[in-house]
């Protein structure tokens, strides 16, 4: 695994051992970025399910002004500080980063959601903070199981939906009257 594109293109990624982290494929992060576009220069983000920190890592070689990473095992937290410190030691990228194990306060341009497969994209679209955490032209992307359909709660708009092998990406912005 590696950084793709932008200041810190090739930049190897430390993956721990184990089922613990399903890292978003270089293909899959591929698409996504190339989807977001210039959505991503200047952008706060916040890594839900950060796991090896690639989404949010990868989004700030591409110019995001500040990214957060919510991680809660320990393990997989380890890969992620050894990541963000080879990425600070190897690349002079001008964003403000934050570890955290609880998702922080305040709205965000980008959030990347990869939970679990299983219920925790649902529960997650369901959980209406989630919409207060994005700024009002705000974009949450959701990996999910291609084999799990989702509701999308009224509060949401599909603005993309694609399918990459077993994995969903879904691209929701909130709706205007959505607080």
């Amino acid at each position: 695994m590696r950084i793709i594109a932008g200041l810190a293109k090739g930049l190897p990624l430390h993956v721990p051992c184990g089922r613990d982290v399903r890292p978003t494929s270089d293909r899959v992060r591929g698409a996504i970025f190339s989807s977001l576009g210039d959505r991503v220069i200047g952008a706060t983000v916040l890594d839900l399910y950060a796991g090896t920190g690639a989404l949010g890592l990868e989004a700030a070689s591409r110019g995001a002004r500040s990214v957060a990473f919510v991680e809660n095992s320990a393990v997989v937290l380890r890969s992620l500080e050894k990541n963000l410190a080879a990425f600070r030691r190897n690349r002079v990228v001008d964003c403000e980063f934050r570890v955290t194990r609880v998702r922080p306060a305040g709205a965000f341009d980008l959030i990347f959601a990869d939970p679990p497969y299983g219920d925790a994209a649902q529960e997650l679209l369901n959980d209406k903070s989630l919409t207060a955490a994005l700024t009002a032209d705000g974009t949450l992307v959701l990996e999910s199981a291609k084999r799990s359909a989702l509701v999308v709660p009224a509060g949401w708009l599909v603005e993309r939906d694609a399918v990459y092998g077993d994995t969903r990406v879904s691209f929701l912005r909130r709706r205007p009257e959505a607080g």
